[in-house]
C-alpha cells in the first residue's frame, strides 16, 4: 500500500473524474475570464475544473448534511454556513484567472448558486501604513497585511452572520481603496484567494482553520520567474500606460529595461516571499495542481480522506 498521503493523479486519470459534469461554459464566457498572460481554453476547462467541481459539490453537500445533522442534535435551526475555499499559490501562477473560473462555474451548479470570491489584497496595511512600518519591499510578505482582520472576516463568515464586509483592493492604484468596501450575503460557497492563505504559525487561530478544502496552484520556479516577467512586458504595453496608473513610470521602458527592472522586483521581493512563507504551505492544501511549463495543469494530487 503507498504510504503517502496524497492520491496522485496525471491529467489523463484526472480529466475522467468529471463523470457527466456539463460544460457551462462557451468560447465567449472564456474570453471574458482569461487573465493576462494566461492561457486558457475549452480543453483546459474540461480537463481540469469541472473535475474539481464535481468534487467540490459533493464535498459542499456532504457538509451540508453534516451541519443538519449537528443542527438535529442541538436542536436548533441555525443559518447555513458558506462552504469556504481557499487558494494559495505564488504571484504570477494564474490565482486570479482560476479563481474566477472556479467561481462562475460553481455559481452554475443547481446546489450553491450564490458564489462569492475574495481576494486577501484587500487585506494588506495601506501604502501608507506600509511605508510607516517600512514594508513597502515587503509587500505580500504576511506581515504586510492586517492579519487580525482578515481572520476577523473568514471568522464571520463561519459564524452564519447574514452579511461580512470586506476591504477592496485596486491593482491600478497598488494600494487599499479607502472607505470602500464589498459586502458578501448569504453565499452559499465563498473562494478566499491569496498568497499566505495556508500559512501557520504561533497564533492560536489561523485563516486557514476556515477553510473547508483548499487548493494550491504549484509551479516550477524557473516557469514562476518567466512568467512573471512577460507579464509585467505586457502589463507596460497595456495598463501602464495610463497615467493614473501606480506603475505609469515603467510605460516608456525598453524591452531590456523592463525584462531587468522585473527581474529585480521578483527576485527581492516575490521569489523571497515564496521561497520563505508560501511554497512552505503546499503541504497544507486538500489538492495541489502542478502546472507546467505553458501554464497547463500536468499532475493532481488530492490529500486522502
Amino acid at each position: 500500500m503507498d504510504p503517502s498521503p496524497w492520491r496522485t493523479f496525471d491529467r489523463r486519470a484526472w480529466s475522467a473524474l468529471r463523470a457527466d459534469t456539463p460544460m457551462t461554459l462557451d468560447r465567449a464566457d472564456v474570453e471574458e475570464l482569461r487573465g493576462l498572460n494566461i492561457p486558457l481554453d475549452l480543453s483546459e476547462i474540461e480537463a481540469v475544473y469541472l473535475p474539481l467541481t464535481r468534487l467540490l459539490n459533493l464535498w459542499a453537500r456532504g457538509l451540508g448534511h453534516m451541519h443538519q445533522t449537528t443542527s438535529r442534535f442541538l436542536g436548533e435551526d441555525g443559518p447555513r454556513l458558506p462552504f469556504v475555499i481557499g487558494l494559495a499559490g505564488s504571484v504570477a501562477v494564474g490565482k486570479s484567472t482560476f479563481a474566477r473560473v472556479l467561481c462562475t462555474l460553481l455559481a452554475r451548479w443547481q446546489d450553491h448558486r450564490r458564489v462569492a470570491l475574495v481576494t486577501t489584497d484587500g487585506f494588506l496595511w495601506p501604502n501608507a501604513e506600509l511605508q510607516r512600518r517600512g514594508l513597502m519591499e515587503r509587500k505580500g510578505f504576511p506581515e504586510s497585511y492586517d492579519r487580525t482582520a482578515l481572520l476577523a472576516f473568514v471568522s464571520d463568515l463561519k459564524s452564519g452572520r447574514s452579511s461580512v464586509e470586506h476591504p477592496v483592493y485596486s491593482h491600478h492604484l497598488y494600494d487599499v481603496v479607502q472607505d470602500q468596501v464589498e459586502v458578501i450575503e448569504r453565499s452559499d460557497i465563498v473562494i478566499v484567494e491569496g498568497l499566505n492563505v495556508l500559512q501557520s504559525g504561533t497564533g492560536t487561530a489561523f485563516v486557514s482553520d476556515f477553510f473547508d478544502f483548499s487548493i494550491y496552484l504549484d509551479a516550477e520556479l524557473a516557469d514562476l520567474r518567466r512568467w512573471y516577467i512577460e507579464r509585467f512586458r505586457k502589463l507596460r504595453d497595456t495598463t501602464f500606460r495610463d497615467t493614473d496608473n501606480y506603475f505609469h513610470r515603467y510605460s516608456a521602458m525598453s524591452d531590456e529595461e523592463i525584462d531587468t527592472h522585473a527581474l529585480s522586483i521578483w527576485t527581492r521581493i516575490n521569489e523571497r516571499n515564496l521561497i520563505e512563507n508560501i511554497a512552505p504551505t503546499r503541504e497544507r492544501a486538500t489538492l495541489i495542481l502542478k502546472k507546467g511549463s505553458d501554464h497547463r495543469v500536468r499532475e493532481v494530487r488530492l490529500r486522502r480522506s
